[in-house]
């Protein structure tokens, strides 16, 4: 199979994210429907979370197995850099945002707008929501790329159909956790935006597959999965706050979020499968 076939195919593997972005045009929705799917996406969330630093954490389990303290200590320093920047990079962002827009005032000019107001429908806080999630997962998605450049380059062809397979039917998933904001908010983004926000978060895996079949680095690996959990980890707070404020019972939202973390497991049955 050639490189560009490779590429191919991890484009699709990403691009499945728009499979579940529709979802985000809901007309009508219940508070309590609102608030499962919210719920649900937590649970798809939680296992990405458990999924990524599972993949980053195995290199520096590996290097202590090895006996090699050196690589464990620069695994685990990229790692915990990675998640802080991704967490605590969101968290300090928020709040400068936040300041901006207060500072701004009703009446401010175009020299004020922001990077998230300049793109239609992530003006209001679903939106800026969305975006965050959309960025986490690219970032986790970009290392999804690397897994199956790298897998082609070492000639394991067949387990990098495989991870295309099992990484796209999992992106499929992913969709649907972007737009849970708008439909806890009842918004209905423009299909403009959830353009933008499917390739924010599917297309890193192509551009992860080209720079995978090129380099092979676990340090590199390891950063962009750090990134991906600790923002992932900064959305899921954020998503358990409005659960908190939706009507829902705690028995509904405990019930979705199970669903959420049923879904992931079933989608990563083929990578499982595929002994990654």
């Amino acid at each position: 199979m050639s490189a560009s076939q490779i590429a191919l195919l991890g484009a699709i593997a990403g691009l499945t994210i728009f499979l579940g972005l529709p979802l985000g045009r809901l007309r009508t929705a219940s508070p309590r429907l609102k608030a499962g799917l919210n719920a649900v996406a937590i649970g798809i969330l939680v296992f990405l979370l458990w999924d990524i630093l599972a993949h980053a954490w195995e290199p520096v389990d590996e290097a202590l197995a090895d006996g090699d303290p050196g690589a464990s200590v620069r695994g685990g320093l990229v790692l915990s850099v990675g998640l802080a920047v991704g967490l605590l990079g969101l968290v300090y962002y928020a709040r400068w945002a936040g300041r901006r827009r207060a500072g701004a005032g009703p009446h401010a000019g175009p020299g004020a707008a922001t990077a998230s107001e300049l793109a239609p429908g992530v003006r209001s806080q679903a939106g800026r929501l969305a975006l965050m999630i959309a960025t986490g997962i690219g970032l986790h998605n970009f290392a999804e790329g690397l897994a199956i450049g790298n897998s082609a380059a070492q000639g394991e062809i067949s387990l990098a159909v495989l991870l295309v397979i099992g990484f796209g039917l999992h992106n499929a998933t992913e969709g649907f956790g972007i737009v849970a904001p708008f439909n806890a908010a009842g918004e209905r983004p423009p299909w403009g935006t959830l353009l933008l926000l499917g390739l924010i978060g599917g297309g890193p895996t192509f551009l992860g597959t080209l720079l995978g079949q090129r380099v092979v680095n676990d340090l590199l690996s390891i950063a962009f999965l750090g990134l991906a959990a600790g923002s992932i980890l900064y959305v899921v707070i954020e998503l358990l706050a409005v659960a908190r404020r939706s009507a829902a019972t705690k028995e509904l939202t405990s019930w979705c979020i199970l669903l959420g973390l049923l879904l992931g497991f079933a989608t990563d049955a083929v990578i499982t499968a595929a002994g990654v």
